[in-house]
């Protein structure tokens, strides 16, 4: 039975919603970015109760609307929480986990939100999409056996232009939600769109960059933390680099990874990252790429705006081993010079007391895997990725 336009069911959400909106914040600044999202998700339930019944991805009769402030949802990587009703995010990698009762979950989002990587109950996973101006619900499971479940939800592309948003989630009538068991270690991983996972779903390398071929949740980043038993955060960005983006200016680019990596969302200026609420147990930096794979680079430069980044993130995680490493995608010359500069900086910082800088180089691609988009790593290359990099990183866990 669908739930129709004045329903029982309509009214109890949108009531919620409303009592939400009056219940929660303290200040007005607060309180009136609250009342206008808010009033924005009633909107989308508005919409969705508009006709009489909605489709088999609408809102049922029987859900009950769970916030997405719920103590019991655990939100993984670099989330906007300044409205705790509307939490924000649009790095690649960002997680939602949580557990829940009855049979059923949905996930409502702000449309054009993206696409996620979602498993139950640790069963494999599959791709759910926000992809139209009206697709604000999704069904995450159905027809379950009765008990306790867990969902794990990943964002699986890089959200800068989509301005993500959960808008919480619709159960059973009769279940609850509850906190779900975590993985055991913490990494996080700072990179470019090797990192992301730009193209892996893609096996033509003259292929461009498309939402639809990136997929976070399969590049070495995620096999590695999840053969480790261990959550990570991703502050990835295609094209970004330690000094200079792709193609950038031979001085350096301005908005670099030394710019961006202090904001809690990328291109979004207005909230600085408390790092205190997520503590890594290692730190794996993967930069050097786009700094150095086009013409017109300065190799001093480079050396010296990674060695200003390292300082940040050392200052940022005052005793975590940093690992420092080579990409796969250069070759020949600029391969050689990275890690020429990398060793040098992890001698230095040696010299200096500092023995948790750490250096790593992946092999480089030959093709002998294949190509993802725009000559980027393979599924095949990815997999192969945290094979190699799983030893290093399993003797840094305790």
């Amino acid at each position: 039975m669908t739930i129709k336009k004045g329903g029982k069911a309509f009214y109890d959400i949108a009531a919620a919603l409303l009592k939400q909106e009056n219940d929660i914040f303290v200040n007005e600044r607060n309180y009136k970015a609250s009342k206008m999202n808010i009033r924005k998700i009633l909107m989308v339930v508005l919409a969705l109760t508009a006709s009489t019944a909605v489709s088999a991805d609408g809102i049922m009769s029987s859900d009950k609307w769970m916030s997405p402030s719920s103590q019991s949802i655990v939100y993984t990587g670099r989330v906007d929480m300044s409205n705790p009703y509307v939490p924000r995010f649009n790095w690649p990698g960002t997680e939602i986990r949580l557990g829940f009762t009855g049979t059923t979950l949905r996930m409502i989002c702000r449309p054009m939100t993206g696409y996620f990587m979602v498993s139950i109950d640790g069963c494999r996973a599959f791709k759910v999409s926000y992809n139209s101006p009206r697709d604000s619900v999704r069904t995450l499971a159905a027809a379950l056996k009765a008990g306790k479940h867990t969902a794990r939800i990943m964002y699986a592309i890089e959200g800068l232009h989509r301005r993500p948003e959960c808008h919480g989630f619709l159960i059973d009538r009769d279940a609850a939600l509850f906190r779900p068991a975590l993985p055991r270690h913490r990494i996080e991983f700072i990179g470019n769109s090797i990192t992301c996972g730009f193209g892996n779903e893609d096996n033509d390398r003259n292929h461009p960059f498309a939402d639809e071929t990136e997929n976070h949740y399969y590049s070495y980043a995620t096999i590695v933390s999840d053969s480790l038993d261990a959550l990570h955060t991703s502050i990835s960005r295609s094209g970004i680099g330690a000094y200079r983006n792709y193609a950038g200016p031979k001085e350096g680019s301005p908005d670099n990874m030394s710019y961006r990596y202090r904001y809690t969302l990328f291109g979004d200026t207005t909230q600085l990252w408390d790092f205190s609420r997520y503590t890594p147990e290692v730190v794996c930096i993967n930069l050097g790429t786009n700094d150095l794979s086009t013409a017109g680079y300065d190799i001093a430069l480079y050396e010296k705006g990674y060695r200003q980044f390292l300082g940040t993130v050392r200052k940022a995680y005052p005793k975590v081993p940093i690992v420092l490493l080579t990409g796969p995608m250069l070759q020949g010359k600029e391969n050689e010079l990275e890690k020429q500069v990398l060793d040098r900086i992890a001698d230095d910082c040696h010299k200096a007391g500092d023995r948790n800088i750490l250096r790593f180089d992946f092999s480089p691609q030959t093709g002998a895997l294949g190509y993802g988009a725009a000559n980027h790593p393979s599924l095949a290359q990815h997999r192969k990725m945290a094979a190699e990099l799983y030893p290093v990183l399993r003797k840094l866990l305790k």
